[in-house]
């Protein structure tokens, strides 16, 4: 809407991930239906909700990443004082909305790693109180626990390994230190070997906006058609 189209239909491998997302949404709640336990009835009912969670927040991180990259596309300028005053309208949408997206990529995944602990019966807890998606993964690792799943998700994670790096260094700073559009403010403020400093380099970061959307995207494939398979095993 915001760029005068038609809203995104799902093809291709994100449909075939949201298909998975939502077939394990009916399995959770026909279980929870057939279910005589009230506890095992909230438990499923519990995966459920979860599982349309993470279907709004991929919609949702989907969106962020096409607005970030649509905005950048119209920042011209390697500088901020070259800005036109609708550039620079344009560059503080970009990012407002690639921060929107790289927060959310670490979120998403954290709460898909909760769900797996839970629906597995990971126990990673044991390993670290707080503990990320990443540190599930290490778990299934170290302890070789659901290799069928384990061993994509690794490789997905390895192969864009630098990438989330980044991003988690930019998110990190984010909401520990300063502000993306502030730091960049101090760029052009501060002078470098006798020039002004450049803006951020906006095509690599989302660059790695997309791979990690790559890797996002694979990861709940992989992680719900797994589910699908497993709920009603573990419990």
């Amino acid at each position: 809407m915001l760029f005068g189209e038609q809203p995104r239909e799902w093809t291709g491998t994100s449909l075939d991930t949201v298909r998975a997302i939502e077939k394990f949404i009916r399995l959770a709640f026909a279980a929870s239906d057939r279910s005589r336990d009230a506890k095992l009835k909230y438990v499923y009912q519990s995966y459920g909700v979860w599982a349309e969670g993470l279907l709004r927040s991929m919609d949702e991180l989907e969106q962020s990443r096409y607005a970030a990259k649509q905005y950048a596309s119209l920042v011209r300028h390697a500088r901020v004082d070259e800005f036109t005053p609708e550039e620079k309208l344009n560059y503080y949408r970009h990012v407002y909305y690639d921060k929107n997206a790289y927060i959310r990529v670490f979120a998403l995944l954290d709460k898909l790693g909760t769900l797996l602990n839970e629906l597995l019966e990971l126990k990673t807890e044991r390993m670290k109180a707080h503990f990320s998606f990443f540190t599930v993964l290490r778990n299934m690792r170290l302890n070789r626990l659901h290799a069928e799943l384990m061993t994509p998700l690794n490789e997905l994670k390895e192969q864009h390994k630098e990438s989330f790096n980044r991003l988690r260094s930019r998110r990190n700073t984010e909401i520990h230190h300063m502000n993306a559009e502030l730091q960049d403010d101090l760029r052009t403020m501060l002078p470098h070997q006798g020039e002004w400093r450049q803006l951020e380099d906006l095509k690599a970061n989302m660059a790695d906006l997309d791979r990690a959307w790559d890797t996002i995207e694979a990861t709940l494939g992989h992680s719900f058609r797994y589910a699908c398979k497993q709920i009603g095993q573990t419990h």
